[in-house]
């Protein structure tokens, strides 16, 4: 900067204010200035300006796995945010793997990142407390912390996968199965227990082979889903708990000559251009990691008050599966 200044004729105050975009500085001293810059090849010192202020201007963000559809528009939304603040995103994908979850976010904390938003693969985050206590601000998305006091913003996959069962009994089904991911995850046992409470709420039985957790591998979802109509007590619709499943389910199902009812929470890529389109229960990813992002940024511009949980709802799609009739 004294290059600059000297360069330009001006004092070190004057360049300061015209990197800074700070008023009190003349449209001929600017350009004077900005010209100077350019011939000198001057780069202002963000790095060093920023940790004067105790911050670095950048966010992490853990999820599970980037390439996932779910989390890729989730993941571009916080990052839109973050660009409208002038923050730099990191981000990491755990691998549905709590350890490697916190390895992630540990790492990103060392780094000296502002904040986080992160998608929780555990159910333990007292590792954070120091973090949080040290200034780290921290959001969850999609579901919430587990033994800590955080802001999180979640999707309603209780009262989506209500909807999306009852909706299925609308059309005559008694015997719905459900075909979800590990007990483990959150929003699978909250979709399980919205289909409980659906067949509950009205009157009807839920057998034990008619409900299927496990991993999304396509292998494990084509046997459960499999046993699930072929069974001794054989189901005549299904709902499942993802999009990675619903996917393997069509085209299980693409294979039967019988028709069977489907409703899948989460929408996905080309789900109306199949045969029948496939009605879903559709969240808003974009939104929920707008939200987070929004939430985390009030935290860093000194929003006080206790953790906030924010739960945004869902949307039915009907688009022919989930009306097929029973056929048996």
């Amino acid at each position: 900067m004294k290059d600059v200044a000297a360069h330009a004729g001006v004092g070190l105050k004057t360049v300061s204010r015209v990197v800074n975009g700070e008023p009190g500085v003349s449209q001929d001293t600017e350009t004077r200035v900005r010209d100077s810059i350019v011939a000198l090849g001057f780069r202002r010192n963000d790095s060093a300006r920023l940790l004067r202020k105790g911050r670095t201007a950048s966010i992490g963000l853990v999820l599970e796995d980037l390439a996932d559809p779910f989390y890729a528009p989730l993941s571009r939304a916080v990052e839109e945010v973050a660009r409208a603040y002038d923050t730099l995103l990191i981000h990491g994908s755990s691998a549905e793997d709590p350890v490697r979850e916190q390895e992630l976010a540990l790492a990103l904390c060392a780094r000296r990142v502002d904040g986080l938003v992160i998608v929780p693969a555990g159910e333990d985050h007292r590792y954070l407390a120091p973090e949080i206590a040290a200034g780290v601000a921290i959001v969850f998305a999609d579901r919430p912390p587990g033994l800590i006091e955080a802001d999180a913003v979640l999707s309603g996959s209780f009262t989506g996968a209500h909807q999306g069962v009852t909706h299925l009994i609308e059309q005559g089904h008694r015997r719905i199965g459900f075909v979800g991911d590990r007990s483990v995850i959150h929003t699978a046992r909250e979709r399980l227990r919205g289909y409980h409470a659906a067949m509950e709420d009205a009157g009807l039985p839920v057998h034990e082979s008619w409900v299927a957790l496990g991993s999304t591998a396509p292998e494990r979802v084509r046997a459960s889903t499999t046993r699930l109509l072929d069974g001794p007590e054989p189901v005549t619709a299904l709902f499942t708990g993802n999009n990675r499943v619903t996917v393997t389910v069509v085209r299980v199902l693409a294979e039967r000559e019988e028709p069977v009812a489907l409703v899948g929470f989460d929408d996905f890529e080309l789900a109306d251009l199949l045969s029948p389109p496939v009605t879903v229960v559709a969240q808003d990813p974009a939104q929920l990691g707008r939200t987070a992002a929004q939430m985390l940024f009030q935290r860093l511009e000194g929003a006080g008050g206790p953790a906030r949980q924010v739960t945004l709802p869902t949307e039915l799609v009907p688009r022919g599966s989930g009306e097929v009739p029973p056929s048996r």
